[in-house]
């Protein structure tokens, strides 16, 4: 019987080539707060944080090639079911 965990994993998601793809933390499989994903050449490519249940929000920032944000998303919350 496999354990829940008491908190975040770090967690790191590769390209075929071996280098880093995203990098953030899950919980229970899920993605839970800052995580950010590069190109194939390390550059920064977006930026953002995922909630306690896995859905995107606040600022997600996506970057040009020379690692500067150039695009801002704001994500709002999702009401829970049956809120609204």
């Amino acid at each position: 019987m496999s354990r829940k965990p008491d908190k975040p994993q770090p967690r790191t998601d590769y390209h075929k080539d071996g280098r880093v793809r995203a990098r953030g933390q899950t919980w229970c499989g899920v993605p839970v707060g800052y995580w950010e994903w590069f190109r194939l050449d390390g550059t920064r490519l977006r930026s953002g944080h995922f909630d306690q249940t896995g859905q995107p929000v606040g600022e997600w920032i996506t970057y040009d090639r020379q690692g500067q944000g150039y695009k801002v998303t704001r994500i709002t919350p999702r009401s829970p079911a049956g809120r609204g």
